[in-house]
């Protein structure tokens, strides 16, 4: 989970630099879809591993983990939301610093999301076996 956060980190950075550069030359708009879209998709992609086979395996084995892992598919359903405002934002040509302002609204809830995430539950992660593979568990980024 750890290393897949980390990815899902730096693949935002990549978005907020293209954001950057785009601030200062013409917009690079072909990099900044490119690299909002791929952001998007695997971050996608991670929360539907972790809501179709990773969390009901937990709640399978930790039922008293359901509360935790209700209030992450909260979460999940939030981030979709941004990431859907973000990619509107993109499709319909917003400037880049209109796209920025949607990237650091999903910056700081995917941030607080996966400390949350981690500190509750990198230690019943530790104890549990998958009948899973960690793509199928944790999305695309996952080694």
């Amino acid at each position: 989970m750890t290393r897949v956060h980390a990815r899902l980190r730096d693949a935002l950075e990549v978005v907020q630099d293209a954001i950057d550069d785009g601030r200062d030359v013409p917009a690079p708009e072909r990099e900044l879809l490119l690299y909002c879209h791929g952001f998007c998709t695997a971050l996608s992609g991670h929360h539907a591993g972790e809501d179709d086979t990773l969390f009901p395996a937990l709640a399978a084995r930790r039922p008293e983990l359901r509360p935790v892992l209700d209030r992450l598919r909260s979460d999940h359903g939030t981030i979709e939301h941004l990431l859907h405002g973000l990619r509107s934002a993109i499709d319909g040509g917003a400037t880049p610093l209109e796209v920025g302002r949607h990237v650091e609204g999903v910056a700081a809830i995917m941030e607080s999301h996966f400390r949350y995430e981690e500190r509750a539950l990198l230690g019943p992660l530790a104890e549990l076996t998958l009948d899973a593979t960690p793509r199928d568990a944790f999305g695309p980024l996952a080694p």
